[in-house]
């Protein structure tokens, strides 16, 4: 029963990654939030597949800005960012721990540090340095405290689904065996149920950025739309079509109060915490 559901979930999910490797050429979004659909989906078979559609696959010509500017698809965009980032690194830390016999708490840690280095200094600093100027060195010091906290949250969820499916379906299985791979595809798909409010604070006070759009030069963007260099507004995109401000949202006259960060990282350890709890449990 369980080798045929998940030699069911395998054939959706090399269906799914087809899918959205062929048609995400076509969506006018950032190259480096359509490599983290593709691993996403990687990740998540179907239904990774299923939040392309309806979370950044342009609907119409013309309407990708409109269309991702609603919050739930910026946060959809961030979240997606992170655990594609994250779960590269995370999925090493699994295989190295299973080929050098780790389990426990020395697996969890391996998994966190280099799921945390490579989404950081990789697919959050690396690639998209280019919002702090092309400087990695200030886009390391501006994306640290939001991939820690959308990270603590990715394993809050991941670090439980991970071991409760391993002991309940394969506590034995290596990275030869299709169980290995089918758990930590439902793990990642934990975290990011459980990363996704996280990164919703994060979108909402402008810690990080969701879709994006980018067209080809010369493309025209839609009427009303504001453009800058072929990307749309990021983090704050949600403003397009409300007083015409799309390129922060920030009333200088009023700014904006400063998030609690510090009750965020508190909250986010705590989360890790209970989430290794249960695991252990």
């Amino acid at each position: 029963m369980l080798n045929g559901v998940m030699l069911l979930w395998f054939l959706l999910t090399a269906m799914a990654v087809a899918f959205v490797a062929i048609d995400i050429r076509s969506t006018p979004e950032s190259p480096v939030l359509k490599w983290g659909f593709i691993l996403l989906t990687c990740y998540t078979g179907p239904i990774g597949a299923f939040l392309y559609v309806l979370g950044c696959r342009e609907p119409l010509p013309g309407l990708h800005e409109r269309y991702i500017a609603v919050r739930w698809r910026q946060v959809l965009g961030s979240t997606m960012h992170c655990v594609a980032g994250d779960g590269v690194g995370i999925l090493v830390g699994a295989t190295i721990s299973s080929i050098l016999g780790l389990h426990g708490t020395g697996e969890v840690l391996l998994e966190y540090v280099l799921g945390f280095a490579f989404g950081w200094t990789i697919f959050q600093a690396l690639f998209m340095r280019d919002m702090a100027g092309g400087s990695y060195t200030r886009s390391l010091s501006s994306t640290f405290i939001p991939e820690l906290l959308s990270m603590n949250l990715l394993m809050a969820g991941m670090i439980p689904a991970m071991m409760l499916l391993r002991r309940g379906l394969a506590p034995a299985a290596g990275p030869d065996a299709p169980a290995f791979w089918f758990v930590m595809s439902m793990a990642l798909l934990a975290g990011f149920i459980v990363a996704y409010p996280m990164n919703w604070w994060l979108v909402a006070n402008n810690l990080k950025h969701g879709m994006m759009t980018v067209r080809r030069a010369g493309a025209s963007a839609p009427t009303g739309v504001h453009m800058d260099a072929g990307h749309a507004a990021i983090g704050v995109v949600g403003q397009v079509g409300r007083g015409g401000n799309t390129a922060s949202g920030m009333d200088h006259e009023h700014p904006a109060p400063v998030p609690p960060v510090p009750v965020m990282i508190l909250a986010s350890l705590l989360a890790l915490t209970a989430g290794a709890m249960i695991a252990w449990l």
